[in-house]
């Protein structure tokens, strides 16, 4: 049951002005399309911007405070804004619990899919953004997602995970690992590829992700979680 959207200002500590944008942040294309309410909008334009602002304030943030090379910063941010990351923020701060989505969404588990939390998480960021300006969307950035940098760097999880898993799997297996696309689920705008990571044809792990490229880091991941 979709808990009321204005209990996530609580949680958070931010408090939105225009509550239809707060709503609308939370609001799947799944339920527009169930619902066929026509003053509704679905969160999918406010995930476009709040992808633009998250990279924005990462990327601000790290030039200011490192004069570390391009290419390691490039990295860093890429471990803070990748979708897992997300997904885990959205977890942690209960999101899913706020959407508004189909029927058959809720059934099949849409409130714990990390796809549609990593988009909510964008999505809200994008709302703060549009409401409260650039502080508010960079205050909650840098409390949720750039507070994990120190880890980040501590335990390496900025090093791409397929060349960590291509290490290990070629020591081990004297070749490289392989990965297979083994669904594609969802319209042309909003794919979800599944793909599998196999070890001399043995299935190490599955991932998950919007686009091949994003399912194969995350089938990286899992394997990596069970290898090292």
């Amino acid at each position: 049951m979709t808990k009321p959207v204005e209990e996530v200002e609580k949680a958070v500590d931010v408090n939105f002005t225009d509550k239809a944008l707060l709503r609308q942040a939370f609001i799947h294309r799944s339920y527009i399309n169930e619902t066929k309410e026509p003053s509704l909008e679905h969160n999918e334009r406010l995930e476009f911007l709040g992808d633009a602002v998250l990279e924005l304030v990462v990327t601000e943030y790290l030039y200011k405070n490192f004069s570390n090379p391009e290419g390691e910063l490039t990295n860093w941010r890429s471990s803070i804004v990748k979708g897992e990351v997300l997904a885990k923020v959205a977890l942690e701060l209960n999101l899913g619990d706020y959407l508004l989505l189909s029927k058959g969404e809720e059934h099949s588990g849409g409130r714990t899919r990390s796809l549609i939390l990593a988009n909510t998480v964008e999505a809200f960021i994008g709302a703060i953004y549009l409401d409260k300006g650039y502080d508010a969307s960079s205050d909650f950035i840098a409390k949720y997602l750039i507070s994990l940098l120190p880890e980040i760097i501590e335990k390496n999880l900025h090093i791409d995970p397929k060349s960590r898993l291509q290490e290990i799997v070629q020591e081990k297996h004297s070749r490289a690992p392989e990965y297979r696309v083994m669904n594609e689920a969802g319209p042309d705008h909003a794919k979800e590829f599944t793909v599998g990571v196999y070890a001399s044809d043995k299935l190490l792990a599955k991932g998950t992700g919007s686009s091949k490229q994003r399912a194969e880091q995350s089938a990286a991941n899992e394997a990596l979680k069970l290898v090292q």
